[in-house]
């Protein structure tokens, strides 16, 4: 059988999976501090003993992520916080992995653990931030986090701990399947990501997602003429296929 069958099959294939990434971009456009995924493959020629690299299949480059900012949207919460400029926020997974994020919706459950709202725990200076009973709280533009004690003054704020706020090269980071940043392994560092001090938040506010939904969909209609392309190339090869088995009968 002709190999084009195996060329458009390996075609549909990566249209196939671009489609997911583009898909999966559009479903998370609203989502908070999201980052999109880039999709990409190139052409690989085939050679084959000592002849000449006459078919080229589809193959998959190293896929990347959109480490770009969102949009800044005001809540006017007094736990919600974004990221001004570079730079994330740290949290602890359900496997107690540091990981980082730009997802900036906070809350404070029934034991005191200020966690995301996705129930993540959000790190401070020493591990996970655990605060008092607290009548009022407050997050400066450093992520220092201060609350007037349950039944204290009003006015007689105390600092409990801050968020801590890391800043690694941005080519030393990947994205998991989990949808969070952290470092590539062959990147990654002997102990803990050091905070950074440097890095300034604005409460009130949350990051979007820095997905373009035009720019998905239309992505995802030239994907989806690709992916028809492709199985016409494979219909084709059968198509020749089986011309060439009746001209054989034939002979």
């Amino acid at each position: 059988m002709d190999k084009a069958l195996y060329i458009g099959m390996s075609g549909a294939k990566q249209n196939m999976m671009a489609q997911r990434a583009h898909a999966n971009n559009l479903a998370n456009v609203n989502t908070t501090g999201f980052k999109k995924d880039f999709a990409q493959a190139r052409s690989m020629p085939v050679f084959g003993g000592d002849g000449q690299p006459t078919r080229a299949y589809a193959m998959t480059e190293r896929p990347g992520t959109d480490l770009s900012s969102g949009a800044l949207q005001e809540t006017g919460r007094k736990l919600d916080v974004a990221l001004e400029g570079d730079g994330w926020l740290a949290v602890q997974n359900g496997q107690g992995e540091e990981v980082f994020t730009r997802s900036g919706s906070l809350q404070v459950d029934v034991n005191g653990l200020m966690r995301l709202s996705s129930g993540e725990m959000v790190m401070g200076n020493g591990g996970p931030v655990a605060l008092p009973p607290y009548d009022n709280i407050q997050i400066g533009n450093d992520g220092t986090i201060s609350i007037v004690p349950a039944g204290g003054p009003p006015d007689q704020m105390v600092e409990i701990d801050r968020l801590k706020l890391v800043n690694p090269p941005a080519d030393a980071l990947e994205k998991g399947e989990d949808g969070f940043i952290r470092r590539k392994p062959d990147q990654a560092l002997d102990g803990e990501e050091p905070a950074d001090a440097s890095m300034r938040v604005a409460t009130g506010f949350l990051e979007s997602s820095n997905v373009n939904a035009v720019e998905e969909m239309i992505s995802n209609l030239q994907l989806s003429r690709q992916y028809e392309m492709q199985v016409k190339v494979m219909s084709t090869a059968k198509e020749n296929s089986e011309a060439s088995a009746r001209l054989l009968q034939n002979l």
